[in-house]
């Protein structure tokens, strides 16, 4: 059917910032290896995680988290990190393809993801500063191409900060993308 073959065409379609994720995490891993303990435990409607890493010293840090839903909001990240310090995320569905969140830890944005057929559109804005809205968009075009842009505003210099350009292709296993950097620059 015509459906079927539009989601074949459109499967890719993902967030800017996400149009070269596998190419890049491939090449920048350091393929490094840590020792972690990580324990979950239901209480109720609410599930805890505790998360134990030993560093390089032979310390040991822990962080406790969470997540629920109530009343149609997503508490999808609640967490403690072993020097007290908070991590907040949270997100609300309004309409379908449309996700409001909230991510407030050392900063504090204000989010907005929307995705439609082959489109995928974000928006955040610093509530912490007021120091910088951006926007991205991400169009699956047909046969496995994408293309993308993102751009950002910098509210205290009333200028544009940056804006970039991508393009990424990909059939069976074979995946590559190209993106500019830093305004063109890279």
């Amino acid at each position: 059917t015509t459906k079927n073959i539009q989601d074949l065409l459109f499967k890719m379609v993902c967030k800017f910032s996400d149009i070269a994720k596998g190419p890049t995490d491939l090449l920048n891993d350091d393929f490094g290896s840590k020792i972690s303990l990580k324990c979950k435990k239901s209480a109720g409607p609410v599930g805890f995680t505790i998360d134990t890493t030993r560093g390089k010293d032979g310390s040991l840090s822990s962080k406790v988290g969470t997540k629920f839903s109530y009343a149609g909001i997503s508490f999808d990240k609640v967490q403690h990190e072993a020097n007290g310090s908070p991590t907040l995320e949270t997100s609300y569905v309004p309409a379908p393809g449309l996700k409001l969140s909230f991510k407030g830890g050392k900063g504090a944005d204000l989010g907005c993801d929307y995705k439609t057929g082959n489109f995928v559109g974000t928006a955040k804005l610093d509530v912490k500063d007021l120091s910088k809205v951006s926007s991205s968009g991400c169009m699956s075009v047909s046969g496995g191409a994408i293309v993308g842009g993102d751009v950002a505003y910098s509210l205290k210099d009333s200028a544009l900060s940056s804006y970039n350009v991508g393009f990424a292709y990909g059939s069976g296993p074979l995946y590559a993308a190209v993106t500019s950097g830093n305004k063109f620059g890279s």
